[in-house]
């Protein structure tokens, strides 16, 4: 149940409910790309920038132009990997709910 004015769950945490939508998507997709048996050259990139985005979930709120980046690198090291598309899908939703970046 949501609070009438807030979007925070009434469940005693104050948890802002896009880092654990963020978090959990995130967790995913590292554990689907941890089994996944093919290497790839970019798989590194991949894994080290969900490393990151997994960190930025645990601190807070994280800075929406550094959770853009890190998802274009991602999307660009695992886009052609088919099996993991429907993560990486959740991890984009996942960042989209923060909003859009400011403007130049």
């Amino acid at each position: 149940m949501l609070r009438s004015l807030g979007q925070r769950p009434v469940t005693g945490s104050d948890e802002d409910p896009r880092v654990t939508g963020l978090r959990t998507a995130v967790s995913r997709l590292r554990r689907e790309l941890a089994a996944h048996p093919a290497d790839f050259p970019d798989r590194a990139i991949a894994e080290d920038e969900l490393a990151a985005l997994a960190a930025m979930a645990t601190h807070g709120i994280p800075e929406i132009p550094r959770l853009r980046r890190s998802l274009l690198l991602i999307a660009g090291a695992i886009g052609s990997v088919s099996a993991l598309s429907a993560s990486l899908g959740n991890v984009r939703s996942a960042v989209e709910l923060f909003g859009e970046p400011p403007r130049r």
